[in-house]
């Protein structure tokens, strides 16, 4: 049995892929950023009768990574994450730092212990969850958008520079999705240590921009990601927005700075015109 380290494993993507890596057959250690969620995690093992080794591993801890080094990990799932939802000329400093905390450089010093063991071994995984948002962006989680493209350029580079020890190295990039992550990082704003009055938008008037799909696609694509059975570097669900994706990064080459000057975005607007955990009608 491979030892399979997720990361943020208390709710979401990392939440079902766990179990589902388990139920394969993998011995699955899924981790969790507070002890409060051992015991939820614990709970849901007793009703799925899946086992799974529970441990508190908040990414931003030393002793916690320190820790996570004594257990044999063979392959890494990076998928612990958080989304300040907000203006990129709003979002407090503090909060900026903390996105790039969690969301950056907290996961690779993490992945730096554990891939050093994988090339003594000369054999590892390594599954960087990104986004869609990697690759393109929406308004007002520019600064989450931002964390997921720097996560794209620290994945491809390790991709390179760990070819020749026989370390895979993978992307899972999930679009919008109904885990209730989308709409817990346009909330955020309510906790800013800032002056409200100088704030251009008004967060109350907002919500996440896309209409939401079921996570189905991501559980499937990031339990065979994780268990070796796709050989694609990136993974964008669902795949229904591949075209669109790709679409967008070709449209910034032909985009003019005088486009649309003076009037609201059609992205923007849509944020005032989306409701909260609006589902996607498939």
């Amino acid at each position: 049995m491979k030892r399979v380290l997720i990361t943020g494993a208390g709710t979401g993507f990392g939440n079902e892929v766990a179990f589902r890596l388990a139920e394969k057959g993998f011995d699955v250690i899924a981790t969790v950023e507070i002890y409060p969620q051992v015991e939820v995690l614990e709970n849901q093992v007793k009703e799925r009768g899946v086992p799974l080794q529970i441990e508190k591993l908040d990414v931003t801890s030393e002793g916690d990574r320190r820790k996570a080094l004594g257990w044999g990990v063979e392959i890494l799932v990076n998928n612990a994450s958080v989304l300040e939802g907000g203006s990129v000329v709003d979002i407090p400093g503090l909060n900026m730092r903390n996105e790039f905390e969690v969301n950056v450089i907290a996961p690779l010093l993490l992945t730096q212990g554990i891939a050093k063991q994988m090339i003594k071994r000369r054999e590892g995984r390594i599954v960087w969850v990104s986004s869609r948002e990697g690759i393109n962006v929406n308004p007002f989680t520019g600064i989450y958008s931002a964390s997921k493209h720097a996560t794209e350029a620290i994945a491809q580079t390790m991709a390179v520079e760990l070819q020749e020890f026989g370390i895979e190295v993978a992307t899972m990039n999930p679009g919008p999705f109904l885990t209730g992550f989308n709409d817990r990082g346009f909330d955020t704003w309510k906790s800013w240590i800032d002056d409200p009055t100088e704030r251009v938008f008004d967060y109350s008037k907002l919500a996440f921009p896309r209409a939401q799909f079921d996570p189905e696609y991501v559980y499937a694509t990031l339990t065979a990601l994780a268990a070796g059975e796709l050989d694609s570097f990136r993974n964008l669900e669902p795949k229904s927005m591949i075209e669109e994706a790709k679409q967008n990064i070709e449209n910034v080459w032909t985009k003019k700075i005088s486009d649309g000057l003076g009037t609201r975005h059609k992205q923007v607007q849509q944020c005032y015109d989306m409701e909260p955990e609006q589902r996607v009608q498939e």
